[in-house]
């Protein structure tokens, strides 16, 4: 299946107080490589943006003057997303504004477009509850890369988004994700590679082997006989 590393940047929080969509991104993935297929459009709001807003992504209502309206480039963002599994970290929150864009203009909603929403802010707090899960905390927390992220940005958000997911989901084989310039339609540059670094088995030093003997020696006197870890260390010899 297609996945869709997904991002957008927004006018302000609420579409239901009419804020909308200024900036999209997605980066096309199959099994689990980056294909060099992506999207990535600007459009014009037809509204304000909230000055909290302009100061998290650096976008101003100055720079999207010349940019299409949402309508104008609907149809190759549906092109783009239909049939795939879009990976968006706070699904809810670029779900919301996609199903409003679409609403005013009669499209369906994501849920009947796509094959399914991954969001990777829930696995995150799944895998690590009680931590902080934001995609910076992320990045440091798997030691991604992420000197180039001065503001929020979807394209950029969704090149460190494709690294973090990897790692989430990475299983006991390393990972490769290759895609150069060049690569496919629109390639995006990405040259990203991960492998699983080896385990590291430390023996135990004398002290800690006599500290562990004394801990043992203790349990025998609390259960008044042989703690289970002896015959962990010890089992019975098998019959013949």
């Amino acid at each position: 299946m297609r996945q869709i590393i997904l991002d957008t940047e927004t006018t302000g929080l609420e579409p239901s107080q009419g804020h909308r969509i200024i900036e999209f991104a997605g980066l096309e993935m199959v099994d689990r490589k980056l294909t060099g297929r992506h999207l990535h459009l600007y459009m014009h709001p037809e509204r304000e943006i909230d000055p909290d807003a302009e100061r998290v992504h650096g976008i101003s209502l100055d720079f999207l003057a010349d940019k299409p309206k949402f309508h104008a480039v609907a149809d190759e963002l549906v092109d783009f997303i239909s049939g795939a599994e879009l990976i968006i970290h706070n699904a809810p929150f670029d779900v919301g504004f996609l199903n409003a864009e679409f609403s005013r203009l009669g499209i369906a909603p994501v849920d009947k477009l796509c094959a399914v929403v991954t969001d990777t802010l829930r696995m995150a707090r799944d895998t690590f509850p009680g931590k902080r899960n934001s995609l910076d905390a992320l990045c440091d927390r798997f030691e991604i890369d992420r000197s180039n992220r001065t503001l929020h940005g979807a394209l950029i958000d969704c090149e460190l988004l494709a690294e973090v997911y990897l790692w989430m989901t990475r299983g006991q084989e390393s990972l490769m994700m290759d895609a150069g310039p060049g690569e496919g339609e629109g390639g995006t540059g990405l040259n990203l590679a991960f492998e699983r670094k080896p385990l590291t088995v430390l023996a135990p030093t004398a002290e800690e082997l006599a500290a562990h003997q004394e801990y043992l020696d203790l349990l025998d006197k609390t259960v008044k006989g042989s703690c289970l870890w002896r015959s962990i260390e010890n089992p019975a010899p098998v019959p013949s």
